[in-house]
């Protein structure tokens, strides 16, 4: 329970329905820890875990807070920062999802003997010949199918995620008909959790001591290895990025690829960024066991916001070939893709 409405009203809705409800509000990040001064904001504020627990008080269940700063900070934050340093546009939301939230409640639903975990998500989990597998929320602006990829059988097996036949308005609608009424009205939060000023750059010079000195001075280049201007350093760039290059060349250029062996940024026009396949690792498969050599035609997502593309995943090994029917711009290494079959989830991982 993070305080927020959609937790909150599945632990209201599953309590109707006679289940005997456990909150549980996971600290995962103190953002004083980093040097930063902004607020603490989202799940990790005191004001967010005093709205859980009321909650609780309100509808007569236990409540607990359980502090997994460490485990948080030694997997999510350190792979945020690695994969930066590394030229690489990381995606913690999948990795907090996938190894950190849902393990850890599985365990303490261990602990407290109970039998499934529920979560304020929108998707909706589907069983097909004995594989579990999420479905698209009916909500497709809440749909939040790409960063549950990588949730294992086991993890779904014990999950239920009660909001996937809703639309948010329902939900907010539900919150003021059962008296919370300035929950119903409360904003949401979307940037990172450890990074709630959205600034990542500043998080990743207060993470890596000396970075500046380490990494200011390299060069941008363009395709050919023509040296256009110098930067501020390679991880402060993402694929695509247009603006705050601080760089003017008299037409609109991006990044087209990021080399941290040579501290280098390469400058292309848009059309450079267009590509027709891209590899991915580090599967999880919902739907299908696998990924046949000879191809399965999927939709796939290249970030959160993406429309998708159609294209045909041929196994090779452990990894997928993703080959687009139509172009795509602005693939970045690192992040997840994610494949569909209609609103079925088939599975996900990372572009390499």
């Amino acid at each position: 329970m993070s305080g927020g409405i959609d937790s909150t009203i599945t632990a209201v809705l599953l309590h109707e329905e006679g289940w005997e409800v456990i909150g549980i509000t996971m600290k995962t990040w103190d953002y004083a820890t980093s040097g930063g001064v902004t607020k603490e904001t989202g799940c990790c504020s005191l004001d967010s875990i005093n709205d859980a627990r009321q909650v609780a008080v309100k509808l007569g269940f236990h409540h607990f807070i359980i502090d997994i700063r460490e485990e948080f900070g030694d997997y999510v934050i350190d792979n945020f920062v690695d994969e930066y340093m590394a030229g690489r546009t990381p995606n913690p939301c999948v990795l907090c999802n996938t190894h950190i939230k849902w393990n850890s409640l599985l365990r303490r639903a261990d602990m407290l003997d109970c039998e499934f975990i529920a979560t304020g998500h929108y998707g909706i989990i589907n069983e097909l010949e004995g594989r579990k597998y999420i479905t698209r929320a009916k909500d497709l602006q809440k749909d939040q199918s790409y960063v549950l990829w990588g949730l294992s059988q086991e993890c779904l097996n014990r999950t239920r995620m009660p909001l996937g036949v809703y639309t948010k308005p329902e939900v907010r609608q539900m919150a003021a008909e059962r008296g919370f009424l300035e929950l119903s009205k409360k904003a949401e939060s979307y940037e990172i959790c450890f990074v709630p000023d959205n600034d990542y750059r500043g998080f990743l010079r207060r993470r890596v001591e000396g970075l500046d000195d380490q990494v200011r001075g390299g060069n941008f280049i363009d395709k050919s290895g023509k040296i256009l201007g110098q930067h501020e350093g390679y991880p402060f760039y993402t694929i695509g990025q247009r603006k705050g290059l601080g760089i003017a060349l008299g037409e609109p250029m991006f990044v087209t690829e990021i080399r941290p062996e040579t501290n280098t940024v390469v400058l292309g026009r848009e059309e450079e960024l267009i590509r027709n396949a891209m590899m991915v690792g580090k599967l999880n498969l919902m739907k299908y066991p696998e990924v046949p050599e000879a191809g399965l035609e999927a939709v796939t997502k290249v970030r959160y916001r993406d429309g998708g593309t159609y294209s045909t995943l041929h196994g090779v090994g452990k990894n997928v070939e993703v080959v687009f029917h139509a172009n795509v711009k602005g693939i970045a290494p690192g992040q997840s893709a994610v494949f569909y079959e209609g609103d079925d989830l088939i599975g996900g991982g990372i572009i390499m």
